[in-house]
């Protein structure tokens, strides 16, 4: 990876890792919930519980939270933190995680285009090749040529990966713009993400929520280490390297996903996904090294 001075940045490259990990295995959890809390009201329970987890930390820190760039924080939050999440999450509800995962995930393609025309960041000859690999990988995983499933969930879930990719970009321009410290504006991105999630949980009826222990540590794991910390690290990782190297890092998270789903779903990958997972590493890799060799 680099940063904005193309300097390698190895710090950055372990934080997305971190939540790499953190959000493929969220994808699992996010199926698992379907069928117990709707998914309006599951966006607003992660946020609502992510703000509380951080605005303590932000308080033991002794951390100001200063709300910068109004109406940019307000478009990060109305496309990357609930325009993302609940458009993947009704794509689930009619599709299998393996596809929804894949297809929000196009982000970075958008990402890249976004930070182009919005930041003028011009992709690298290097970050284009690792561009084409991911590309090819995430064909063969979805498989197109055998159908994508409900259109409906299918359409959901790359609109979802479209608006996470401005919201991304928008995200790039506050930290190019003003330096917001990361932990105020993850504190506010959770607290505007349960605002404005809230109006939905009333026009769309949600099933009734069926509460017990599964529920419980689902929504502990999709609020404190999805949510809360994730996000605090997404945030992270896109302050200190260029939007088109963050978009393509983050698609190691469908590579992981599937591979989570085949361990502990019993989703068996067949010869086209694991195809498909070897390409986007290989993209990964290209980046990165992209990166440290312009430095």
């Amino acid at each position: 990876m680099k940063t904005g001075s193309d300097q390698p940045d190895r710090g950055a490259l372990l934080l997305m890792a971190v939540t790499v990990v953190l959000w493929s295995f969220s994808w699992i959890v996010m199926k698992s919930l379907t069928s117990l809390i709707g998914p309006f009201d599951l966006v607003m329970a992660r946020y609502v519980i992510a703000f509380v987890v951080l605005f303590f930390v932000a308080l033991v820190t002794r951390n100001r939270l200063k709300f910068t760039a109004f109406w940019l924080t307000l478009g990060v939050a109305v496309f990357q933190t609930v325009a993302f999440q609940c458009l993947s999450q009704l794509a689930l509800m009619s599709g299998g995680a393996g596809h929804v995962v894949m297809l929000a995930y196009t982000m970075p393609f958008w990402l890249v285009l976004f930070a182009w025309f919005i930041l003028g960041e011009r992709p690298s000859r290097g970050h284009l090749i690792g561009f084409v690999f991911a590309g090819m990988g995430l064909v063969a995983i979805i498989e197109p040529w055998k159908g994508l499933g409900s259109l409906t969930g299918s359409l959901l879930a790359l609109a979802g990966g479209m608006s996470w990719g401005l919201g991304a970009a928008l995200s790039k321009l506050i930290f190019k713009r003003d330096r917001p410290d990361v932990l105020s504006l993850a504190v506010w991105q959770m607290l505007l993400g349960a605002v404005l999630t809230w109006p939905l949980t009333q026009l769309f009826p949600q099933p009734p929520v069926v509460w017990g222990a599964p529920l419980f540590w689902g929504l502990a794991y999709m609020g404190v280490l999805a949510s809360a910390v994730g996000w605090w690290l997404w945030l992270s990782v896109v302050k200190r390297v260029s939007a088109s190297v963050a978009g393509m890092s983050s698609l190691g998270v469908p590579a992981l996903a599937v591979i989570f789903a085949w361990l502990i779903l019993g989703e068996r990958a067949t010869a086209w996904e694991l195809s498909g997972i070897v390409l986007i590493m290989a993209g990964l890799v290209t980046v990165t090294f992209a990166g440290m060799k312009r430095a």
